[in-house]
């Protein structure tokens, strides 16, 4: 009976363990720069009217984004005059990107979406 019980704990431990690693995988893969930049040109494909090749492009220039920001801007002090011109830098390209690819009324749209603090 013990054996049993032991057995019962290891299994319910086991799979409490499995479910909790699981929703951890999850909630990293939502911080992804990929699924972020994803969600964004998903949000802005029907409200500007993108084709496919705006979308893939906007996906890369977003992921291009989110990679240089989570990597030299996130955590840091942004009132810090290096990271503040970084930061500035790469809004510049993205913006300089995007511009590329929109036409002049999607381009005006998208400046009416876009957040200066992404």
């Amino acid at each position: 009976m013990k054996n049993l019980a032991k057995i019962l704990a290891i299994a319910f431990i086991m799979v409490s363990g499995v479910q909790f690693a699981n929703a951890q995988s999850l909630s990293q893969d939502a911080d992804r720069p990929e699924v972020i930049a994803k969600k964004k040109v998903t949000e802005l494909a029907s409200k500007l009217e993108l084709n496919d090749s705006q979308e893939r492009a906007l996906f890369r220039y977003y992921t291009s984004y989110e990679m240089k920001y989570k990597k030299n801007i996130a955590g840091k002090d942004l009132n810090e005059p290096k990271v503040a011109a970084e930061k500035k830098e790469y809004v510049d390209d993205l913006k300089a990107n995007i511009k590329k690819t929109l036409n002049e009324e999607q381009y005006n749209k998208w400046l009416g979406f876009f957040k200066e603090d992404l």
